[in-house]
């Protein structure tokens, strides 16, 4: 890491490493986290245990890298969500 990092962006690196759906290369295209990096700033920013089983967890998880992911793993859209056509703003 650079620059330091705000307790944001530290709060959203922790959050998007604990997600099964977001993989290491999204990390790394907006924070510039190689997921070395991220085991290692994870390993700072948690309690031993939680980091063992935040491992343990994404240990040979194939959805945490974009190379390994099947054709049907997409990014998450809630059902009730609308699709935006445009750039409008809702009138409600």
């Amino acid at each position: 890491m650079l620059t330091p990092l705000s307790p944001e962006n530290i709060d959203r690196i922790i959050q998007m490493a604990w997600e099964d759906r977001t993989p290491f290369e999204a990390i790394e295209t907006q924070f510039g986290l190689k997921e070395k990096d991220v085991i290692a700033f994870m390993r700072l920013q948690m309690k031993r245990s939680s980091f063992e089983m935040w491992r343990k967890r994404m240990h040979g998880r194939s959805t945490k890298h974009a190379a390994l992911r099947e054709e049907y793993v997409g990014r998450f859209r809630c059902t009730r969500q609308r699709a935006i056509s445009g750039n409008k703003i809702s009138k409600r």
